[in-house]
């Protein structure tokens, strides 16, 4: 998810107690010692930099996150990267830089880069009806009054994006779709073929390209993906995305070889204000996965979402890496939201934010909750994982913890402690 609040949770990243010097400690999955940057090579404070330090002890301190990682880039430069605390309330494995996380809709942006690598090749237009490529959805009706009447225009590829296709998530009990979700039990498919098939018999909300509405229309991007691909949703991910950007922790499935470098699974208990141990029966699990979800599956590390995030800041390429051509980066980091749908009904976007393609945009820095630039791209995670792109600061921001339900604004205090530490603004360090 995003910088929002949805109804069920509240999503935030979380920051904890042990500080350690990372010029000494930062590595990547191959345990390789990551090069920190002197911030003021990039046009940032070295000194001022330390209040994120002070920000995650505080945060551990206090007993609101049991550990964090965080990281803070400027002009492909890592100026800031620290763990702090441990794995969770039930694991005093001390974090490090390398410790996995499940990041959940962080996941959709890397979709979205996938679908437009494909959309590059031709293989589909923005417009195109999506049951040109998932035919199960000809014939999908919306839910209107309390009858099934017909779409006045089909879904479209474009509106999986941006979550405008009238789809939901299943979250809320205040609305008959919604429940219909719940009861068709999607998430326990077998597959994303099994998946689409449990989808498509349920109706829309909405009439596709109405309004915006949080909803599984990533997961039905990575279906289309695998229709175009004709391979596995993992498989196309590892093979045009990971391998090419050496991210090499990041997946649907968890190595076994890695399974001690995952954070525990958390919860904020607000009966008890303190963390609680995800109960096994309602915790996901990643062994011998077979639906792999475009909208929340993956499992990554800070450096490699930092490499993906790299990318798409340097236009689509990253060392000697392309991965998409600049012009298709700069249509995808777009407002792809008109006035007239982003107008319509209750939003969890921020005053500030529209959709790009896959990721949310600022379109008024001054309307966000917190120090932000116009065209920033970000998205966030159900378990408090935060991260944003600034191409205007040439900045990158990247918050993992693992809290479902987080009432803290961890987020929003990344966010302060990043850009105070910046003493030369791009236009000057040109």
């Amino acid at each position: 998810m995003h910088n929002l609040t949805v109804k069920t949770v509240i999503f935030t990243a979380l920051f904890i107690c042990l500080s350690v010097p990372f010029s000494a400690k930062a590595k990547d999955a191959d345990n390789k010692k990551v090069v920190i940057s002197k911030a003021e090579k990039v046009g940032m404070s070295s000194e001022r930099l330390q209040r994120l330090d002070s920000l995650g002890q505080r945060y551990v301190a206090d007993g609101n996150y049991a550990g964090l990682v965080t990281l803070v880039a400027r002009k492909g430069k890592i100026v800031h990267f620290k763990a702090h605390g441990n794995f969770g309330v039930d694991n005093q494995t001390p974090m490090e830089t390398d410790t996995l996380f499940r990041i959940y809709s962080m996941t959709k942006p890397v979709t979205a880069v996938a679908a437009m690598m494909l959309y590059e090749e031709g293989k589909f237009h923005m417009n195109d009806p999506v049951s040109k490529y998932l035919p199960a959805f000809a014939d999908q009706k919306v839910l209107v009054n309390g009858e099934l009447v017909t779409p006045d225009s089909p879904m479209r590829m474009r509106q999986l994006f941006m979550h405008t296709a009238g789809l939901s998530y299943g979250f809320g009990n205040d609305n008959a779709v919604d429940i219909e979700y719940q009861k068709a039990q999607l998430f326990q498919a077998n597959d994303l073929d099994d998946f689409i098939a449990k989808l498509a018999k349920l109706p829309l909300r909405y009439q596709p390209g109405e309004r915006y509405h949080y909803s599984v229309s990533m997961d039905i991007l990575g279906a289309v993906i695998e229709k175009l691909a004709d391979m596995p949703l993992d498989d196309f991910f590892s093979q045009r995305i990971f391998q090419p950007l050496k991210m090499n922790d990041t997946f649907f499935e968890l190595p076994a070889n890695k399974k001690q470098r995952l954070a525990s699974d958390q919860y904020w208990d607000a009966q008890t204000n303190t963390i609680a141990v995800m109960p096994a029966e309602r915790s996901r699990s990643y062994d011998n996965v077979g639906l792999f979800m475009g909208g929340g599956g993956l499992i990554s590390t800070a450096y490699d979402y930092f490499r993906f995030s790299q990318m798409v800041l340097n236009g689509g390429e990253l060392d000697g890496a392309r991965l998409l051509g600049p012009k298709t980066v700069a249509f995808l980091g777009s407002n792809h939201m008109t006035a007239g749908v982003r107008a319509v009904g209750k939003h969890d976007l921020h005053a500030g934010q529209s959709m790009a393609l896959g990721y949310g945009v600022v379109t008024d820095p001054a309307l966000m909750p917190a120090t932000s630039s116009m065209g920033e791209l970000s998205w966030a995670g159900l378990a408090g994982t935060k991260f944003w792109i600034d191409p205007q600061e040439q900045l990158i921001g990247i918050g993992l913890v693992q809290l479902y339900s987080s009432p803290w604004p961890l987020r929003f205090d990344l966010k302060v402690g990043a850009y105070q530490a910046i003493t030369e603004l791009n236009s000057e360090t040109k």
